[in-house]
């Protein structure tokens, strides 16, 4: 690389190494080691999350060092920097986990600022749990700089006797033990060996479904998002993705050259062909809100009536993200839908070709158990579902992934807040063909929209997850699986009519015609509405009291800005 051509690529960095009146932060750059060459190339940002909170980002600092000999041996100049990470597995059922979709929002903010202060050429962003990818995508399409994503990577699986294991087992476990089913030394067994090392979640759950996502956006090198964390081809590819930075700025590639319409459709339809998080929608609607383009929750409802669900993924099949990337991937996934057309060839990705183009040398014909054909899928249509009624005027979304689009209809069983209804659970309570509903949990309400694992793993384990199903304007995580609806808009905070709801209300949730209502007349709604009153405000200082200030409806990703 020529001097000339160098400077041409410091379309940002320039602002602070050249000329007379820069010499101040050219000082501050030396007393960190650097000299004129260093000065004189690129400046290439990596946004981590390492951290000692969470088994998925203990070891995203080794791969930040991978991503430094990545764009030192290209020719740029590297500057590491930390963004924060929360886990929702562990925060999961508690008041901490208030803090989880919060931290989406600090994360894509804290990149942002970092990137822009220091005025970086590109980017590459680390992250490991569910908050920390959405958070960097986010960023990536707000700065619209060249920016390559990298997954730290799945747990491995563990094992209870012949068994896999994972964080899924463990919540269902709670349950079991709470009905008498196993013994307190057997949850003690399944608790000791569910997560043997560093790695997100083991399942399709949020972290593996959005590096799913990431990829099928483009933004991740193909192949990259289901190596396991263990693994050591993940520091190889992460000094890949170092590269694939330098070469995107190279060749002038942005951001949102990648991230289109046609490419949103592609992740999209990933998501339903896996049996995805929900969490997915919320997320996607995220990502697509900073670049700038248009998709809604009737794209979700559109693709997944169109796209097979193919793979035999956990938390509703049989496999763990390991065993998919021995299967061949997410691509071998694309390379499947795209040969029945559905998915985009045409959009850009990282590597500076085409998603057809990526897929050219993937055997969509290999032997393998987890991924079915088109021809023969699991379900024909994908697992997720949006719902529309007098219950849900702005939709709310169910998976169906792994269950057959059953109709349920029951009274309702209405808590206020996440605990109280786990409580009632654990104290058998609840019955089959109860309607389980958790309000005051959305965007605003919770605030942060919690996920509530605690109580739907409680209800599965207690043997009641075909019958019993469960309604929240909050979350649930990837690992959730039954007939649970989520994201109800608008939130009972705002006046929503999930707000209005009362013991013993009949409740209908009918996923093949897209249903959700309450048996009520608009008279017996308006009545019950001139009379509803909002709860206090939970919080009154702090991030989460700004939090609920600034955000909007789940129904358009619960964004802050």
């Amino acid at each position: 690389m020529t001097q000339a051509t160098a400077m041409n690529m410091k379309h940002r960095s320039s602002d602070i190494t050249e000329g007379p009146e820069r010499a101040p932060a050219r000082a501050m750059l030396r007393a960190m080691g650097l000299g004129d060459d260093d000065l004189s190339r690129p400046f290439i940002g990596i946004a981590h999350s390492a951290s000692d909170v969470t088994p998925c980002n203990i070891h995203l600092g080794k791969l930040a060092h991978a991503a430094r000999e990545g764009i030192r041996s290209s020719g740029a100049t590297p500057f590491e920097f930390g963004t924060i990470t929360v886990s929702d597995g562990i925060s999961m059922g508690t008041e901490g986990m208030h803090a989880s979709l919060v931290s989406r929002e600090v994360i894509a903010d804290s990149i942002e600022l970092v990137a822009f202060a220091e005025r970086f050429d590109a980017l590459v962003a680390i992250g490991g749990c569910d908050k920390n990818l959405p958070g960097s995508a986010m960023a990536l399409a707000r700065l619209n700089l060249p920016g390559v994503f990298v997954y730290g990577g799945t747990i491995m699986p563990g094992k209870y006797g012949q068994r896999d294991m994972s964080i899924q087992d463990v919540f269902e476990a709670v349950g079991a033990h709470a009905k008498g089913l196993i013994s307190r030394q057997d949850l003690r067994d399944v608790e000791a060996c569910a997560c043997p090392g560093e790695g997100s979640c083991a399942g399709m759950f949020t972290a593996n479904t959005m590096a799913s996502a990431i990829e099928a956006l483009g933004l991740s090198l193909p192949g990259h998002s289901s190596i396991p964390a263990v693994e050591g081809l993940k520091t190889e590819a992460t000094r890949q993705a170092g590269a694939a930075a330098y070469d995107m700025l190279e060749r002038g590639i942005r951001v949102r050259d990648i991230v289109t319409r046609e490419a949103f459709e592609n992740a999209i339809a990933v998501v339903c062909a896996t049996g995805g998080s929900t969490n997915a929608v919320l997320h996607l609607l995220a990502i697509a809100h900073e670049a700038h383009v248009p998709i809604s929750l009737d794209d979700f409802t559109r693709i997944s009536a169109r796209t097979p669900y193919i793979a035999d993924m956990k938390p509703g099949g049989r496999y763990v993200m390991a065993d998919l990337n021995r299967a061949g991937g997410v691509p071998l996934v694309m390379k499947r839908l795209l040969q029945a057309g559905l998915v985009h060839g045409g959009p850009m990705t990282v590597t500076g070709r085409t998603v057809a183009e990526n897929l050219e040398g993937v055997d969509a014909n290999m032997e393998q158990a987890v991924v079915h054909t088109v021809g023969q899928p699991l379900s024909p249509t994908g697992g997720l579902v949006i719902l529309h009624g007098n219950l849900a005027p702005e939709g709310a979304v169910i998976k169906v992934a792994g269950h057959q689009l059953r109709r349920y209809q029951g009274r309702a069983r209405v808590f206020d807040q996440e605990e109280a209804a786990f409580n009632a659970v654990q104290r058998q309570e609840i019955r089959e063909g109860d309607i389980v509903v958790i309000r005051y949990e959305g965007p605003k309400g919770g605030p942060g929209m919690r996920e509530m694992l605690a109580v739907t793993g409680a209800i599965v384990g207690q043997g009641l997850g075909d019958e019993v199903a469960l309604l929240t304007d909050g979350r649930f995580s990837g690992a959730t699986h039954g007939p649970m609806v989520g994201h109800v808009a608008p939130e009972a905070a705002v006046g929503g009519p999930i707000g209005l709801l009362q013991e013993g209300d009949i409740v209908t949730i009918d996923p093949a015609q897209g249903l959700l209502e309450v048996q009520l007349t608009e008279e017996e709604m308006s009545d019950r509405r001139s009379r509803w009153q909002p709860l206090p405000d939970r919080y009154t200082s702090g991030a989460l009291a700004k939090y609920a200030k600034l955000v909007g409806s789940a129904s358009e990703g619960a964004v802050t800005g």
